[in-house]
Parts: C-alpha cells; structure tokens; sequence
C-alpha cells in the first residue's frame, strides 16, 4: 500500500475513499502482481472500470481493470469469456492486451491497458482513417483463419450446418429477449419472422468471429489492439462484416466498401452482399432485443437515453436493409415542432437546473448528471411533440390492420398481426416501421449525440 494518499489520488478521489470492494481489488493487483499503484482513474461509464499504474522493479505497468456489467449483463457468456478468448487472439500473434489475471472478489479482469485511442472518425486525416481500417481488415482476415477448434476449446458450440451458421448466436440473444419480454415487441417479432424465412441454406463457412467487429484501438495509422471481445463466437465470416455496419452506426469508420474489398483481396473470397445484408440485419436485431427490457424497466446504473436510442436506432438500421435487399423505397414521417403547452415551464427549468448542476460536478457525478439531464430534455419533447404524433401513429396502425384498434390492446394487436401476417405484409410493415422509428427517434433528437441522424451504409 501506497504511504502517501495523493499518490493515489485521481480525479479528486483518494483510493482510501473508494468503496471497499475497488480497495479488495486494488489490494488483489498489488498482492498477486507485485508492485504498488500509484495512481488510479475510474473510467467514466455505466460498467465499473479503472486504468491503473503499477509500479514494480523500478518500471511502471498500464493496467485496465475490467467489471462486470452488474444488472446490465446481456448474458450471451460467462465473464471470464472474453479472457479467455483474448489469450486465444494473443496465442495467434494478434494485437491484443496480455491478460494477468482475474479478481475474484469484485470480479475483474485485469489486463494491460494498450496504447492508441478508439473512434476512427478521430484520426488525423483520410489518409490515416483508410491505413487503419484496411489494417483492420488485414487482422480481422487473420483471427478469421484462426483453426475454429480453439474457440471450440473455451466451449464455443460449432455450427452444425449452413442454417445454424447463418443464425450464428441468434437463439442466443433470441432466448434472452423472451426470457425478459415485458411489452409487445411488434418490429422485433418481425424482424425475426424475416430472419427466418431469408436465412442463407447454401452456404456454410466458419470462421473465428469477433462479432461486436471494429471494436478496436488506433494509432499512427495502425491498429494497435483488438477491444471488447466478450461476445466472440463461431460462424460465417460475413457476419464480422455486417457488424462493421452496425459499429459505423455508433463510431463512424468512413466508407465500407473500399474496406471490404480490402479483406476480400487479403483472403481471396468474395462475399455476396445478399449474405452480408441477412447478417447485417440479424446482427442489428441484437441491439433492441437487448434493449427491449431495459428501456421499460431502466435500471437505475443504466443510460437511459442510450438505451432508447440504441433500441430506436437499431430497429431503423434493420428495417433499413431488408428494404433495400427487397427493393423498397421507404419513407419519412413529417415531424411536427414541439408545441408549448401549461407544462413546458416545469420541463424547461428541470433541462436547465439539470445542465447547470452538470457543469460544476467531476467526472463521474458528471456523468452521473448528465444521463438524468438527457432523460428530462427527452421527456420536455414528448410531452410537447408526442400527442400529435401518436394521431397520426394510431391511424397508420388501424389502415393496417383493417380495424379501429383501442389504446389498451393497440401494441399487442399489432403483434399479433405481425406475427400472423407478416410475410404477406412485409411491405406495408417495413414502411410503417421506419415511420414508427423515426418518429421516436425525433424525441431525443437533441441528446442523440453520436447516433443523431445516423443511417446503415447501404451495398
């Protein structure tokens, strides 16, 4: 242990002042590592996380210490997963972060913290931007040709024919999503029907997937390590590809084709875009399905604003590709603008109090200030956008099902619609569906931030 606390102060935080179970983990790292921490940082977000140095024979080791994602765990692997996958990557010479152990009381993995920063919107210039992602797709080509038995080892199932390698991990999130349904889910549902009828059944390649792909960190134009590999599995290679597109969604990579073609020279395979189109969309599905539970029932560690928009946005980037792969022309619901009403003073001074408090707090009450601001100027729009909106909503849904639906039974009966006509309604549904999203994306319009006015790339 450190003798003086301002060694390891961070952020205004002293380590002493640390909840007790981040001091049992910074007593863990010292113990079985060896050295002293000298100074810490708590990463600004909703998963506990520290970056820490380690000072031991004289030199100092950048460590990042990763928690567990607590009542926000998606489930999809046990916690140690993504360790253990990391030590496969590392095995093959991939750019990874050496793992040095796991804490077993709280449960972290501590790992080294790799240099380079995420978000390749932030490099440079284009010239930098294109060097990174064809460099990606070099390495990505490379985990790719890793032997799909050693991720079979850490308990990966291997798909048994080419409709399992075109669902890859859906029964997975499907399963889930059910487990935790709460609401009728109309779009989920239909997404899934048309997931069922147009997976791919000629065609069964597997490859070792990162799956949550252009996760990774940059620097001087090279790809310096692989991040976030909780959710690697087994499957076709073009499913890697498809989640390029969602990843561009939140973490704009320029454009894809150039770097698709990239990885299709470096492996010497071409991928058909109807392929890549399905995984794109199983892929995107994900995200809501996910999100689903949460944005009815927030936890009160969650984001909720980044929930809802991850829920809205992802949903649009499904409907967006199965139009497109059916040839649709989709359209755009008119926004109305936020009508004052006896109530607008009340949200107007809470946004303002909100972002007043925000200003004068440290990072992680910032933090903290800032989810609930979003969440009041989200609430300022609905209660002065939504009434008309849901009108014109309300007539939409009563075209389609052919009657007047009541406010109590509307959502389930469109699911039910859904669910039972479906296919002879795709049409119909999809542009109704990308009116839906885009009129609740509208509410939180001004605190969408990175996901403001994002669309899928289209092939």
């Amino acid at each position: 242990m450190t003798s003086d606390a301002e060694d390891t102060r961070a952020g205004g935080t002293r380590r002493e002042d640390l909840d007790p179970e981040w001091q049992r983990a910074f007593a863990w790292v010292e113990q079985e590592l060896g050295g002293e921490i000298v100074s810490f940082e708590r990463q600004p977000r909703w998963r506990p996380a520290f970056f820490v140095d380690l000072v031991r024979d004289g030199e100092t080791l950048p460590l990042y210490l990763r928690g567990e994602r607590g009542e926000l765990d998606h489930g999809a692997n046990p916690f140690e997963f993504e360790a253990d996958v990391l030590r496969v990557m590392e095995d093959a010479g991939l750019p990874v972060p050496h793992i040095h152990g796991l804490i077993p009381d709280p449960r972290m993995i501590v790992m080294d913290k790799m240099p380079g920063r995420i978000d390749l919107s932030t490099a440079n210039d284009e010239a930098e931007r294109v060097s990174v992602l064809n460099h990606y797709m070099e390495l990505l080509a490379d985990l790719h040709s890793i032997d799909p038995k050693r991720f079979e080892e850490l308990g990966v199932k291997k798909p048994k024919d080419a409709e399992a390698a075109g669902f890859a991990d859906l029964a997975t999130w499907e399963s889930n999503f059910r487990a935790a349904k709460n609401r009728p889910e109309p779009i989920i549902e239909f997404v899934y029907g048309w997931l069922r009828r147009n997976v791919p059944k000629d065609r069964y390649e597997i490859s070792c997937l990162q799956v949550d792909s252009a996760q990774f960190l940059f620097d001087q134009g090279r790809v310096t390590s692989f991040i976030d590999l909780e959710l690697a599995t087994l499957g076709d290679p073009a499913a890697d590809l498809a989640g390029m597109r969602g990843r561009d969604l939140a973490e704009p990579l320029g454009p894809l084709a150039p770097a698709f073609e990239h990885y299709f020279e470096k492996t010497g395979v071409r991928i058909p875009k109807e392929v890549i189109d399905f995984h794109t969309v199983r892929f995107n599905l994900a995200t809501p399905t996910t999100c689903a539970p949460f944005v009815i029932e927030p936890p009160a560690a969650a984001d909720y604003i980044q929930y809802l928009a991850w829920y809205w946005v992802w949903s649009r980037a499904c409907v967006e590709v199965m139009a497109d792969a059916m040839g649709i022309a989709l359209e755009t619901p008119v926004i109305q603008e936020p009508a004052a009403s006896g109530f607008s003073p009340a949200h107007g001074w809470l946004v303002d109090k909100l972002a007043e408090v925000r200003s004068g707090a440290d990072d992680f009450v910032k933090y903290e200030i800032d989810t609930t601001w979003r969440t009041a100027s989200y609430l300022q729009r609905v209660e002065s956008m939504w009434p008309e909106m849901a009108k014109e909503e309300n007539a939409e849904i009563d075209v389609l099902l052919g009657r007047t639906t009541q406010p109590l039974d509307r959502e389930a009966d469109l699911e039910a619609f859904v669910l039972g006509q479906g296919e002879a309604n795709e049409e119909a549904l999809l542009r109704f569906f990308q009116k839906r999203c885009l009129r609740h994306e509208a509410l939180f319009e001004p605190v969408a931030r990175e996901l403001r006015g994002k669309k899928t790339q289209l092939l």
